[in-house]
């Protein structure tokens, strides 16, 4: 109700008036005095600590729960793989099925209740769930459906001996999939505060679902390498290293062979878009179990914005890295494994192509740390589950490719014999290193930043000086951190608004103080460290350039190791110094994470180009 209409006016109304009607300089009041039994007063502080038990209850009892599940088809995976007795693949894709299931259970019962619901007001993650993230995991689940039919299609060609899970397997989980993203599309940014404990168990369920799922996949991919690693072996004359073949063909035949064969190829060259697919869902529904019952502010952070102009220089020099990819991937595959000679040349060549690229990449990330080194602004340190997730998968994922690296350093030092190639690799692991040590230190400060425009304002209206003779009235409370200047009084022409409410007010500015306050205004404390080359807008281009240099570079990067060229599998000098199984089972566990870090990298660096 209106307080012309009878209203009793608030305390809050009625101090702010006496203050406009008084000709002093407005100044904050003292904080009001808080009484027990008053309504607005804050709860005694053991009451609140009494009320976040139940909540910090709960995300352990379900933390646990997903684990254990997590665990428990782990080992399932482990035990078909090593073909452990009593164990079969008919025994892991019904733990998968039915974990499948119980996730859609799930996510229809939440679905049901979210659009009985839907005329409530409810709390959204600005963070969360990006449009180009739904984007991009829509174009993996896609590919990964398509996968899904060509299983179907195996499963009819060789129906005589194989198990009816085998069919009902990939049904399941194209309806999984289907589901899954339209669950996203709608509910990813939701920070859910009703049925808190059961939506953690739903939500912990289907972040460890898909990362069985990835878990599968990867296992699936990685033996179908290892056995064409297996065959190229021989061909660089390291004849004294067994190769038993892990064949998991169908003891029948199928009834089209020529498309059957088609059709088992083309499963392996799509399992690295679903391994992405169901690392991406896993991630987005963790930052959704994180985002269950927490409290934000309804400060809306500005939408991000993809901008084309000025990044020639970094789009060309990324796409010319693209097609170099392509073209160094399609040679290598045809010549590793065809004689020695064409085996050592191909890997001579991928590895003066990744060394120049590396090198590429890392003088960009240190051009990029560089300009914000000199470019002074506090970092937003603000509590934020998807950014945290962010920087955790940026250094966690990295260890994998280091791993490799440090293993590929160590074999070259101790080995007795070097062939030729065996030098190119030890540049190459070296950089390897170092240019994910300076890229990752370039995407975690960049995605600490407020965005470019948003961060100008702030700086520049950090402080408001009112001087104009007489002072001007304004407000008696003191705006809290996100106010607004408009919400107080009415803003001239001549005085700019206050982004956090950082009020500040003088009497008497003569005009000495007018000039230091003009000159205070048009220019920043920060820029002045900047070249001339890079104030104002030429800094963001800058910027972009670096970042979509970055991203078309991880995405080059990418391509290699998930479509076959893994130089680890093939050099063959590690599994002579640390022995054939034991290597293999480092580059098999190290492998997925790096490949996963490339294309969360470049995720990563398209998000940071929007923001700049």
């Amino acid at each position: 109700m209106l307080e012309g209409l009878g209203s009793p006016a608030s305390p809050r109304a009625a101090a702010s008036s006496s203050v406009e009607g008084s000709s002093g300089p407005a100044a904050c009041p003292p904080p009001w005095p808080s009484s027990p039994t008053s309504p607005e007063s804050p709860a005694p502080r053991r009451g609140g600590v009494r009320a976040s038990v139940p909540q910090k209850l709960a995300e352990a009892l379900s933390s646990q729960y997903g684990l254990n599940v997590f665990v428990a088809g782990l080992l399932l995976l482990l035990a078909w793989a090593v073909h452990a007795a009593g164990v079969g693949k008919s025994d892991l894709l019904c733990l998968l099925t039915a974990l499948m299931l119980l996730q859609l259970l799930w996510m229809l019962w939440y679905v049901g209740r979210s659009s009985a619901h839907r005329r409530l007001f409810r709390l959204k993650d600005t963070h969360a769930g990006a449009g180009w993230l739904r984007g991009s995991i829509t174009l993996f689940a896609v590919i990964t459906i398509i996968l899904g039919c060509l299983k179907i299609g195996y499963f009819i060609g060789f129906s005589e001996c194989l198990p009816a899970t085998e069919g009902v397997f990939p049904v399941t989980h194209a309806v999984h999939t289907l589901s899954q993203v339209y669950f996203l599309w709608g509910h990813a940014k939701d920070i859910i505060q009703s049925f808190k404990t059961l939506e953690r168990f739903g939500v912990i369920h289907s972040v460890f679902t898909n990362l069985l799922l990835w878990a599968n996949g990867v296992l699936n991919e990685s033996k179908h390498q290892l056995n064409e690693h297996k065959e190229r072996l021989i061909t660089l004359g390291f004849g004294n290293i067994t190769t038993v073949l892990d064949d998991h063909t169908p003891q029948c035949n199928c009834t089209p062979p020529t498309l059957c064969t088609a059709i088992s190829h083309g499963i392996y060259y799509l399992y690295p878009f679903n391994i992405e697919y169901q690392i991406l869902a896993s991630t987005m529904l963790y930052v959704l179990w994180k985002n269950i019952g927490r409290k934000v502010d309804s400060h809306q952070h500005p939408k991000m914005q993809i901008k084309s102009d000025g990044v020639v220089v970094g789009a060309a020099l990324g796409l010319t890295a693209l097609a170099a990819t392509i073209g160094v991937v399609v040679v290598y595959l045809i010549h590793i494994g065809r004689s020695k000679t064409k085996s050592e040349s191909a890997l001579i060549m991928f590895y003066l192509y990744a060394i120049t690229l590396l090198m590429l990449m890392g003088a960009a990330g240190l051009a990029g740390i560089r300009i914000y080194r000199m470019d002074e602004k506090s970092l937003d340190e603000s509590k934020n589950p998807a950014r945290k997730l962010d920087s955790d998968l940026l250094v966690g994922t990295a260890s994998g490719s280091w791993l490799i690296s440090w293993g590929s350093i160590l074999a070259i030092l101790c080995a007795e014999n070097h062939p030729s190639y065996t030098w190119y690799n030890l540049p190459y692991s070296i950089l390897v290193i170092l240019e994910k040590y300076v890229q990752n230190l370039f995407i975690i400060e960049s995605i600490h930043r407020e965005p470019e425009k948003l961060s100008e304002d702030i700086r520049t209206l950090r402080v408001v000086t009112v001087c104009n003779g007489n002072t001007m009235p304004l407000a008696s409370f003191c705006l809290k951190s996100g106010g607004v200047a408009e919400d107080v009084a009415p803003r001239s022409r001549d005085t700019p608004p206050a982004a956090n409410g950082n009020v500040h007010v003088r009497e008497g500015c003569g005009k000495e103080d007018e000039k230091r306050e003009e000159s205070s205004w048009g220019e920043s404390p920060s820029p002045a460290h900047l070249p001339c080359f890079l104030q104002g807008n030429a800094k963001r281009k800058v910027l972009r350039n670096i970042a979509a240099f970055l991203f078309l570079c991880n995405i080059s990067l990418w391509i290699p190791p998930a479509f076959g060229c893994r130089p680890e599998y093939d050099n063959g000098l590690e599994e002579i110094v640390f022995g054939f199984e034991p290597w293999i089972i480092v580059v098999n566990l190290a492998m997925p994470f790096s490949i996963f870090y490339r294309m969360h990298a470049a995720a990563s660096l398209f998000e940071v180009y929007c923001k700049i």
